[in-house]
């Protein structure tokens, strides 16, 4: 992914790639559940979206940069490989 290209361009792609591919779309549910804020409903912007500080770590362990933005396939493969190999 370019490096102008952020999290709502991988979004919006990634919903692309779901409509396209139910079973993905499914994995890709999934996955994004899995990392949401437990108590996401008490605060506000009341989304289940993961903690910020989170996601940063996870970039850093992955891509070895905080602010990174994974390449869509990345996730794609993720999503599949989480699914295959945990059996949710």
């Amino acid at each position: 992914m370019s490096a102008s290209a952020g999290w709502p361009t991988l979004a919006a792609r990634l919903a692309l790639r779901g409509l396209l591919s139910p079973r993905l779309a499914l994995d890709l549910v999934r996955l994004t559940w899995s990392f949401r804020a437990r108590d996401w409903y008490r605060r506000p912007p009341f989304l289940p979206l993961p903690p910020r500080d989170y996601v940063r770590w996870r970039m850093f362990t992955a891509y070895g940069d905080e602010d990174a933005v994974p390449p869509l396939e990345d996730v794609v493969r993720f999503a599949r490989w989480r699914r295959e190999t945990m059996h949710v």
